[in-house]
């Protein structure tokens, strides 16, 4: 007989993932959600424990007195449970979740050079979440650990409801009474909707819906570079004779874009798929010396931003817009350069070489041009 726990039930559900299969290319549908899936797993970090994997959802767990705050086990046991300040609520973590989430969702949309359906219809998915506090039995089948019991079965029964349709919420965070109580939340209404489902054999449930569009919209503001409105050092522009998202194309391949760089070899690392975003690195090889580009923000075809690290200045650094402006011959590729930050010598000396530095870079703005407009015409002919 398996022991019975208390705790908190959590479910991940990916939102559209039916209707994402059923109207998508197999392969390429199953590299995007296979990919989105890691990154729930990947979240699900201690004091949850994952119990399985069911399609387009992520069951986990976690006993009460593992988590910090709460109000011990909101009168299930006669003993209460330890505050551990150091690990987070479910409520935090489901808000770190659902972020990087919708972060890795919009990478995907934005890097998409892709015209199939799968690549298409990714703006169509979305996250929900589901919690519950309560007793459960553990039965360890094969690979994974099988939650059993009433309460179990009570939080199945909630992915099957009218909240999207009555709040009109897509993405959100469903809360049962009892999770609400545990969590110390003294005014639910506050940040929440009050909802009610009935079910067979179950009645009337109450629970409580956090809609979770307004905690990315908080998160995304923070989460975006801002390239400064002055103090440049350098702007370089080149007129290209090809449409801006082939110039795109051009740009991100490291075969081309180690002309900008003046650099021996390039290699491209931490890419999210086969796409750029924010994270992925280019090393750029100056004979011995690697030197990483690092992409900070990545919106094919229009804008780029990166941070440079100078390859004969140690720790001086620069961040780089790269923009992309459609004209009547083409595109208007433009470069602008902050001034360098770095160790007070450094920047000294990046500075008295200005002169030197703009006259490199266009050069090599003027290479990528010839390069690619040759290859293009090659590739044509």
């Amino acid at each position: 007989m398996s022991k019975t726990h208390t705790g908190y039930l959590l479910i991940a559900d990916i939102t559209g993932y039916t209707r994402y299969l059923s109207e998508s290319e197999l392969e390429h549908a199953q590299e995007t959600l296979t990919a989105l899936l890691e990154l729930l797993v990947d979240h699900t970090q201690p004091p949850l424990v994952i119990s399985r994997l069911a399609g387009d959802a992520v069951i986990s767990y976690g006993l009460a007195e593992d988590f910090a705050g709460g109000a011990g086990t909101a009168g299930l046991t006669s003993t209460p449970a330890p505050k551990l300040t150091a690990v987070p609520l479910p409520t935090r973590i489901i808000e770190d979740t659902y972020v990087t989430f919708r972060a890795a969702l919009d990478r995907l949309v934005l890097n998409n050079n892709c015209g199939c359906n799968a690549c298409t219809n990714i703006a169509g998915l979305d996250l929900k979440f589901f919690v519950h506090f309560g007793s459960f039995g553990i039965q360890r089948i094969k690979d994974h650990d099988e939650l059993v019991g009433s309460e179990v079965n009570l939080l199945h029964r909630l992915l099957k409801n009218t909240v999207t349709e009555t709040t009109g919420y897509r993405a959100y965070a469903l809360y049962t009474d009892p999770a609400v109580l545990q969590l110390e939340i003294a005014d639910p209404a506050a940040g929440m909707t009050e909802h009610h489902e009935t079910y067979e054999h179950l009645g009337d449930t109450h629970v409580w819906v956090q809609d979770l569009e307004p905690v990315w919209e908080a998160r995304r503001e923070a989460m975006i570079v801002r390239f400064p409105t002055e103090g440049f050092w350098g702007r370089f522009t080149v007129d290209i004779d090809l449409p801006p998202e082939v110039v795109w194309d051009y740009f991100v391949r490291p075969e081309f874009r180690l002309a900008l760089q003046g650099s021996d070899k390039m290699v491209l690392r931490n890419r999210a798929g086969e796409r750029i975003a924010p994270g992925s690195v280019y090393q750029c090889y100056h004979g011995d010396k690697v030197v990483p580009v690092t992409v900070l923000e990545s919106h094919p075809p229009k804008r780029m931003i990166v941070r440079e690290l100078s390859p004969m200045l140690q720790h001086v650094s620069t961040l780089s817009e790269f923009r992309f402006e459609p004209i009547k011959t083409g595109t208007r590729m433009t470069k602008i350069s902050t001034l360098p930050t770095g160790p007070f010598f450094g920047v000294l000396i990046a500075r008295l070489t200005t002169s030197g530095f703009v006259s490199f870079i266009q050069g090599t703005f003027e290479k990528f041009k010839a390069d690619i407009e040759a290859d293009y015409r090659e590739r044509k002919i």
